[in-house]
């Protein structure tokens, strides 16, 4: 599979390929236009005051401090969150990642900290919040500013997308299970010596891409950088195996009602974006 033309610059090695497989999570570098990421820039700040989106820091019990906001299914409404997220390469791109011939958009998500935000993302899977089973189903964490471990770049536990665990979905800024929901916790990663040796964070800029297993742990420090925002699009993407799985205590969308576990995704609620028209 080669590159999809306009959006990616190139292909996704095999050695990408394969230390996603490894480890849970890969840096793809430089591997979209910068000019076509950049150009989300209006439509993030736009979703900013979307009723999709939240100020995850007040769950905290910190809304006065500057903001960590955070949104899902900006497609549904935004014509410049759908042309972005359905973008087949994109899920070409997935695809060749999770060795799916097919790859369905499950959801869009922004994630902004401000230039301050004191809050960091607790450690935790999206698996945990999807209504989905199976193991080809991933997220791409796209950036739109320069990112590092000063203003919040992402965390990785490397190989917990292996672990046989089923863990309790979190408030993104607080590390209570959420009320409902089942499974164990998710552990105290930066508290346990062993597993505080398997957390890797990389810098990531426009045009970067990290993507990782929809089971993997991670999370990623507060944006402690005086002047600079961290803008991120996150795109979660599922292949061939997925199945629709409902989670106690987790809301349905609307588009998923009438369908039972095991049901294959409607393609109403999780549009094909690979192979694209």
């Amino acid at each position: 599979m080669g590159p999809v033309a306009g959006f990616s610059r190139r292909d996704v090695t095999d050695e990408e390929a394969a230390a996603f497989d490894l480890d849970g999570f890969v840096v793809l570098r430089d591997i979209l236009d910068p000019a076509v990421v950049l150009a989300m820039a209006e439509p993030v700040d736009r979703a900013l005051g979307a009723p999709e989106t939240a100020d995850v820091g007040a769950f905290a019990g910190k809304g006065e401090q500057p903001a960590f906001r955070a949104g899902v299914d900006h497609w549904r409404a935004d014509p410049a969150f759908a042309v972005f997220s359905l973008d087949p390469a994109l899920g070409a791109i997935s695809a060749r990642l999770l060795g799916s011939g097919a790859v369905n958009l499950y959801e869009d998500s922004i994630l902004v900290k401000e230039p301050g935000a004191p809050f960091r993302t607790e450690f935790h899977t999206d698996a945990a919040y999807f209504h989905i089973s199976g193991e080809q189903a991933c997220t791409l964490w796209i950036p739109l500013d320069e990112v590092d471990a000063s203003s919040g770049a992402l965390e990785y536990v490397r190989g917990s997308h292996r672990w046989d665990r089923e863990f309790r979905p979190n408030l993104f800024t607080v590390p209570d299970s959420i009320p409902g929901t089942e499974g164990e916790p998710v552990p105290d990663v930066l508290g346990d010596a062993g597993l505080r040796e398997l957390v890797v964070g990389s810098a990531l800029g426009p045009g970067d891409v990290a993507v990782h297993h929809y089971r993997t742990i991670h999370g990623s420090p507060a944006n402690t950088h005086a002047t600079r925002r961290r803008r991120a699009i996150s795109l979660r993407y599922c292949g061939d195996d997925v199945r629709y799985r409902f989670r106690a205590g987790m809301p349905v969308r609307r588009t998923q009602r009438g369908h039972t576990d095991g049901d294959p995704l409607d393609p109403l609620d999780c549009p094909r974006v690979w192979p694209g028209a």
